[in-house]
């Protein structure tokens, strides 16, 4: 049996971390995920410049953040409606840019909370995840074996990791009430509101 672990990240590098470690632990590149919003095209996709067919661009933008080997090497850039473009790989990618298109496809085919539902979370926590990654949080999401959940969770844990329980409580605080997969995109202002908000550090994508 496995268990579906995902997790909010205030530092995309810190994400990064997780994932090579996760992958040191065993856990397969297929069964892990990272989506990250990304600030340096942010700007683009709010004067409505197309990312779908930005296939060049994307594969450019993974190899030169991705890191060396493993899930990283495959970053791609994503558009996905309401949140923007976002760099992503592994099976969440490729569930949203659809089967056989991978993080590179171009424009999101299905969404960020329906996948995360389909993968065993609750719709709730899923909309916590979905605004994380709206707001500029990077979001990783591992499936593991039951016998390795617990250290999984250790290496997470290690890096900052961030539950929906606990980050929704601070978006409710602060006057949110759902995911709204229609809201419009964040600006890189707002972006930097959240970091602060959250002591979110600058070594980000």
């Amino acid at each position: 049996m496995t268990t579906t672990i995902t997790r909010l990240f205030d530092s995309h590098a810190d994400a990064k971390r997780a994932v090579t470690e996760l992958e040191a632990l065993g856990v397969p590149h297929g069964d892990i995920s990272i989506l990250g919003n990304d600030p340096d095209h942010v700007g683009d996709h709010d004067e409505g410049v197309d990312h779908a067919g930005d296939v060049d661009r994307g594969v450019k933008t993974g190899a030169a953040i991705g890191g060396v080997g493993g899930l990283l090497a495959g970053l791609g850039l994503l558009a996905i409606p309401g949140i923007g473009p976002i760099v992503a790989a592994g099976w969440l990618a490729t569930t949203l840019a659809g089967a056989g298109l991978g993080a590179a496809g171009g424009a999101a085919t299905g969404t960020i909370v329906g996948a995360l539902t389909d993968a065993g979370h609750s719709s709730d926590d899923a909309g916590v995840y979905a605004e994380g990654v709206r707001r500029g949080s990077t979001l990783v999401s591992a499936r593991v074996a039951d016998a390795h959940a617990d250290a999984a969770e250790v290496v997470l844990n290690k890096y900052g990791a961030v539950t929906a329980t606990d980050r929704g409580r601070d978006y409710a605080s602060n006057g949110w009430s759902g995911y709204d997969a229609s809201a419009p995109a964040y600006t890189i202002e707002e972006m930097q509101a959240e970091r602060s908000r959250y002591g979110r550090r600058t070594d980000e994508i």
